[in-house]
């Protein structure tokens, strides 16, 4: 049963690619334009696609152009070839900026760094481009029925930056890298700074300087161990209502504790 339906299936390809090389060879451009068409909505886009490419430069200037452009550019799109489509989405807006359907390309040029936006843990360029032109595209069309759609990718582009950069800097306290830790929360609090994590965020900064401090050499600790004090109190100013004030306060009294007894051992042991 399945070599019979593996043999239909090829069957019915072999007579699609002979009708479609058919039509290629046709010199009648107004025949393949239409095929074009027909090829497009039944959704055989890559043999639109080609016809498309073949007519493009034979059509510059005639009315069917403008809707050949978009529907070329939509064949790469759904061809999931999106460097191509980006290409395409941005040439027919310069090319038609005064066309209905500019706005829809400037979304979806945007939109096409969105799909390549990749995992977390690879590079994120393609992900702060998106953020990059769906911003613009808010700030140039602010009516627009997309701008909702927009900012909200703007909003998972920006929690998964987030998500990376918080990956980062854990990494450094469980590897026992605490300076660099600090740093890199601190960093991450910056740049997100309307973040609903942001109060986790800084007490991380607490613990890491504060293992920074307890890890120093003696002649250090002290000095870090003001600095952790400092930070909690900055901690207490941004965050009074946080779940986790009590925490970061129990680093104040674990500091001063440890600032007293180095003074008590200098006192013991005098230079």
């Amino acid at each position: 049963m399945r070599l019979l339906f593996t043999a239909i299936v090829c069957s019915v390809l072999m007579v699609s690619c002979s009708n479609f090389a058919k039509v290629q060879k046709s010199t009648d451009y107004d025949y393949k334009l239409r095929m074009a068409e027909k090829y497009y909505l039944a959704k055989k886009y890559n043999f639109a696609q080609q016809l498309y490419e073949e007519l493009f430069p034979l059509m510059k200037g005639q009315p069917q152009f403008e809707d050949l452009f978009y529907k070329y550019a939509y064949c790469s799109y759904y061809l999931h070839d999106w460097m191509n489509a980006e290409n395409l989405f941005k040439q027919f807006v310069e090319v038609f900026p005064n066309s209905p359907k500019a706005e829809e390309m400037e979304y979806m040029r945007a939109y096409t760094y969105y799909r390549q936006s990749p995992k977390q843990d690879l590079d994120q360029t393609n992900t702060q481009k998106t953020i990059g032109y769906m911003q613009a595209f808010i700030n140039y069309h602010p009516g627009s029925a997309k701008t909702k759609e927009a900012a909200e990718i703007i909003d998972k582009c920006r929690e998964k930056l987030e998500s990376k950069a918080f990956s980062s800097a854990q990494l450094y306290f469980n590897m026992g890298h605490y300076r660099a830790a600090g740093v890199a929360f601190n960093s991450l609090m910056n740049d997100f700074p309307d973040s609903h994590k942001s109060d986790e965020y800084k007490l991380q900064i607490i613990k890491s300087y504060y293992l920074f401090a307890f890890n120093s050499i003696p002649d250090k600790q002290e000095a870090r161990y003001l600095q952790v004090i400092a930070e909690c109190h900055d901690f207490a100013d941004r965050f009074p209502e946080s779940k986790l004030a009590k925490e970061a306060e129990s680093y104040v009294a674990l500091s001063q504790k440890n600032i007293k007894d180095l003074n008590n051992e200098q006192i013991k042991t005098p230079n």
